[in-house]
C-alpha cells in the first residue's frame, strides 16, 4: 500500500509537469486507454482478459472509480486545492461506513479512532480552511464518498479476482467515459518530453493500481485507505526534494499522524492475528 502511495505521488508529479495544455480528460483518456491497451496485450494473448467473477461489481467498480476521479477534478476547479484535497482524502471514513453496512467488514472503535487521527493528520499538513462555494466543497466530499465505496468494493472483488482484472475494467470504464470529452477537443502530444510524462503517467498509474489492488487482499478497506493517504505525504516529500519547497512543523506533525495512525492500525490487526492464527490454518 505505502509503494502504492508513493507510486501514485509520482503520478501527481507528472500530471503537474505536463502542463494546462492538456486538459484533464486528455490526461484521463491516455491514462486509461494507455493502461487498457497494455493489459490487453500482456495477457489477452492466452484467455479472455476480461474474464472474472462477478462481472457486474467489476463494472460498478469501474463507474464508482470514474465517478470519484471526475468529482475531484471538478472540485480542485471550483475550490482551492487544499480544501479539495482534504475534503476527498475522507475516503476511508466512508470506507469505514460503508463496509459493515454493505459487506459485513466490521469495524472496532480503535480502528475508527484510527481513522480520525489519520483525517486530522491531512488537515495539519495542508493548513486546512473550508473555502470555496459550497457546490466545490460537495464535489470534493463526493468524490471521498465514491472512492470511500470503491475501495470496499475492491475488497470485495479480491475475493475472487486477481489485481490485474480489476484494474483492467476500471481502465475500461474510464475510457469510455472519458472518450467523448476527449475526441471533442483532443490535445495530441507534439515533442518527445510530452510523449515521455504520458508514458510515465500511464505506468505509474498501472503500477499504483496493481499495487493497491493486491494490497486489499492482505488489510481492510479503510486501513488501506489509510496507507493510501501516504500519497500526501510522498507527495510533500517530493515537493519538498526536487521543487524546493520549506520543510514546516505542519508537514511534520501531519506527516506523523497520518503515518503512525495507519501503522500503529497496522500492527494492532497483526497481533490479533498472531494471536488468534488465521483462519483456516492448521
Amino acid at each position: 500500500m505505502l509503494a502504492s502511495a508513493f507510486l501514485f505521488a509520482v503520478l501527481d508529479g507528472l500530471i503537474k509537469l505536463l502542463g494546462p495544455p492538456f486538459r484533464i480528460w486528455d490526461i484521463a483518456f491516455y491514462r486509461f486507454a494507455g493502461g487498457l491497451a497494455i493489459l490487453v496485450l500482456i495477457i489477452g494473448r492466452n484467455h479472455n482478459p476480461f474474464a472474472g467473477h462477478n462481472r457486474k461489481l467489476l463494472i460498478i467498480r469501474g463507474i464508482t472509480g470514474s465517478c470519484a476521479f471526475l468529482a475531484l477534478v471538478t472540485a480542485i476547479r471550483l475550490i482551492p486545492i487544499s480544501t479539495a484535497l482534504v475534503l476527498f482524502f475522507s475516503f476511508p471514513a466512508f470506507a469505514a461506513f460503508f463496509s459493515p453496512l454493505f459487506f459485513k467488514e466490521p469495524i472496532t472503535w480503535a480502528e475508527i479512532v484510527s481513522v480520525v487521527i489519520a483525517l486530522v493528520g491531512v488537515a495539519l499538513l495542508f493548513d486546512f480552511r473550508l473555502q470555496g462555494g459550497l457546490l466545490g466543497q460537495a464535489m470534493a466530499v463526493l468524490g471521498g464518498a465514491f472512492a470511500g465505496l470503491t475501495v470496499g468494493i475492491i475488497k470485495k472483488l479480491r475475493e475472487k479476482n486477481g489485481p490485474v482484472v480489476i484494474y483492467l475494467y476500471f481502465c475500461l470504464l474510464g475510457s469510455v467515459i472519458s472518450f467523448p470529452a476527449f475526441i471533442a477537443h483532443p490535445q495530441i502530444p507534439r515533442i518527445t518530453s510530452e510523449w515521455l510524462m504520458l508514458g510515465g503517467i500511464v505506468c505509474s498509474a498501472l503500477a499504483a493500481q496493481l499495487l493497491m489492488n493486491q494490497g486489499f487482499r492482505y488489510c481492510k478497506s479503510w486501513e488501506g485507505g489509510l496507507f493510501l493517504m501516504a500519497e500526501v505525504v510522498f507527495t510533500s516529500i517530493l515537493g519538498i526534494l526536487f521543487l524546493g519547497e520549506p520543510v514546516t512543523w505542519r508537514f511534520l506533525t501531519g506527516g506523523f499522524l497520518l503515518l503512525g495512525s495507519a501503522v500503529a492500525l497496522n500492527r494492532g490487526n497483526a497481533r490479533r492475528i498472531s494471536y488468534r492464527g488465521i483462519p483456516g490454518d492448521k
